[in-house]
């Protein structure tokens, strides 16, 4: 009955984006955009920026701070994830999560031309 099937020894690979490269604590950023720590929590409130707790400490994805400025269409994607019922790690995850439609991950895509289609796909997810 089963002398008719073969079996194949294939090589799975693991997503290679599964986060941020690398985390920058508020004060740093802080540093990055020049501006105060309260103007930087500030801009966590209003959902122009993310942050997370990691081992304690509120910290955002590097990729998020493009040189001395926030990257321009985070605001947009974090509200609609937020009107989406997104929570802070939900749109991490959501934003890290591999797709080779957007260059790598939507975080990615957001510093480049994708970001346009990377907003969309985020639109998308309230309907």
């Amino acid at each position: 009955m089963f002398s008719d099937l073969v079996w194949h020894a294939v090589q799975v690979t693991e997503p290679v984006t599964t986060g941020p490269a690398g985390w920058i604590t508020l004060p740093d950023v802080s540093e990055k955009l020049d501006l105060p720590i309260s103007k930087v929590h500030q801009l966590i409130r209003e959902r122009a920026l993310l942050a997370v707790r990691r081992d304690g400490i509120r910290v955002v994805p590097a990729e998020l701070v493009a040189n001395a400025t926030v990257l321009k269409h985070l605001p947009g994607v974090l509200n609609l994830l937020h009107d989406a019922g997104y929570n802070d790690e939900e749109a991490l995850r959501w934003l890290y999560e591999p797709d080779e439609g957007l260059g790598g991950n939507a975080a990615i895509a957001l510093g480049g031309p994708l970001a346009r289609e990377a907003k969309r796909r985020a639109q998308a997810l309230g309907f």
